[in-house]
């Protein structure tokens, strides 16, 4: 760190006011996400959700957001990340609020679909409508968020970059448990949408004022010539010319040439393995607090606060770590690759949640965390092999494609969670149901690193 504080001295900074941008959003975007699975248990009291029902709205947030993420990665890389983060924000945060009025949405709709079969309880389809929108606001962030750090920073601290910008996922988990309780209790839960939604038009303005690409703001006098070069000194020619607005990197890449690569299939399943996991964790934790410890409202606040306060510290830290491999002599990619299998290894300890939760609430709690942490870490590196491996003008679109992969995952760990739950809870035995889907949760990193060293067994710089 010594060393990053004296090239910063030397060279300028800006690069990381982007970051703070990049990191702000994403704590954005996980917060409005966040604010129905807080809500869950007092929804699902008011209007009688099944574990099935509420599945079925995560479900398609997630399925919508899969295939949403896979344009969005290419709208990214033709409209650009200034203009195209702007659009993404403003769709999701307008989505945030409009969940207020979920249920005269639903009344609207209902009618309409019955006419084709489609016949569900109208607070259910409500919130299905106003997921599908967040969904395809949404969509947008990470796609353009790896793209700006591909644009902003060189390769041996896109990691670092990234893991502080996905930090902001867990500051917004955080803050959600802190605040929508707290504004459902006190003004109704209509209003915690409201309120949270509004937050990404102020961060609109922020972007608009500070965010600019490299050479542009280089043209500007924001940044100097000495920050420039070293944010283009180990990158490769592509990188380089993406900074500047050239006809040719308009072009777009068809996504038959990119999926031919095995670089793109390594990164496809290693999100597919293990996104789900990360969303079962973010949708379902206070249904499970509810369900196993009886815990609901502000109740769930102090035990969600400590779960994600764990996560961010493995985001960064799991940046970090790359960082001691090169320092022993390893290119980036193959650092990345040994830090991500101790990083799979880790959220083995889920196993335990289950059979040692009769001890305390705060056990599983912790070990979830640690899990939770875990993958923090991973997505901070698997982001950053896209970069290590394809020029900045295909990131945005690879990254759509693997997160794709992972909303489709979520889809089917969401979807096969609330039958099980239905299922056992019938039963009397609903700790059965999540002790199935904490083993899969447990060792799917493991399983994905495995995939992914198929694949791409050793690194390759891709040229398009």
């Amino acid at each position: 760190m010594n060393k990053l504080n004296s090239i910063n001295q030397k060279i300028g900074k800006y690069r990381w006011t982007i970051c703070s941008l990049l990191f702000f959003a994403t704590t954005v975007n996980y917060l409005d996400r966040q604010v129905l699975s807080i809500l869950q248990p007092r929804l699902s009291e008011e209007y009688g959700w099944t574990n099935s029902n509420y599945a079925d709205i995560a479900a398609a947030f997630q399925f919508c957001y899969a295939l949403a993420v896979l344009f969005a990665g290419r709208f990214i890389d033709w409209i650009g990340t200034r203009r195209g983060y702007i659009w993404a924000i403003a769709v999701w945060s307008l989505a945030a609020v409009i969940h207020a009025f979920a249920i005269g949405i639903g009344e609207t709709v209902s009618p309409l679909l019955s006419l084709i079969g489609i016949v569900l309880p109208v607070s259910v389809l409500g919130f299905i409508v106003g997921r599908i929108v967040l969904a395809v606001g949404e969509a947008g962030n990470f796609p353009a968020a790896v793209k700006t750090v591909a644009e902003w920073f060189p390769r041996r601290e896109r990691s670092l970059a990234t893991g502080i910008f996905n930090s902001g996922a867990n500051i917004g988990a955080i803050i959600a448990p802190l605040t929508v309780p707290w504004i459902a209790d006190k003004l109704g839960w209509q209003a915690a949408f409201v309120i949270i939604g509004g937050i990404g038009f102020l961060w609109i303005l922020f972007w608009m004022i500070f965010y600019d690409s490299p050479r542009a703001m280089l043209d500007k006098g924001k940044i100097t010539k000495s920050e420039y070069n070293y944010i283009h000194s180990d990158n490769d020619i592509s990188t380089i010319q993406a900074a500047t607005p050239i006809e040719n990197d308009k072009k777009k890449i068809s996504w038959l040439r990119l999926l031919a690569y095995r670089q793109t299939w390594s990164f496809f399943f290693g999100k597919f393995m293990t996104d789900g996991v990360w969303w079962f964790f973010l949708f379902w934790l206070p249904a499970y607090l509810k369900n196993q410890y009886n815990l609901e409202g502000t109740e769930i606040t102090l035990p969600l606060t400590v779960l994600y306060s764990m996560t961010m510290v493995g985001s960064i830290c799991g940046g970090w770590f790359p960082a001691f491999f090169i320092k022993k002599g390893f290119e980036p990619y193959r650092a990345r690759m040994a830090a991500m299998l101790i990083i799979a290894c880790i959220p083995l300890v889920v196993l335990l949640a289950q059979p040692m939760g009769y001890i305390s609430m705060w056990v599983p709690v912790i070990l979830i965390g640690i899990g939770c942490s875990a993958h923090q870490a991973w997505s901070a590196n698997i982001y950053t092999t896209v970069s290590d491996m394809f020029p900045t003008k295909a990131v945005a679109s690879i990254v759509g494609i693997g997160t794709m992969a992972g909303g489709l995952s979520g889809v089917i760990v969401s979807k096969a969670a609330g039958k099980l739950f239905d299922y056992y809870d019938a039963l009397g035995t609903i700790e059965t149901g999540y002790t199935i889907v904490f083993s899969f949760c447990a060792i799917a990193y493991l399983a994905a690193w495995f995939i992914m060293k198929m694949f791409v067994p050793k690194f390759k710089q891709i040229e398009i």
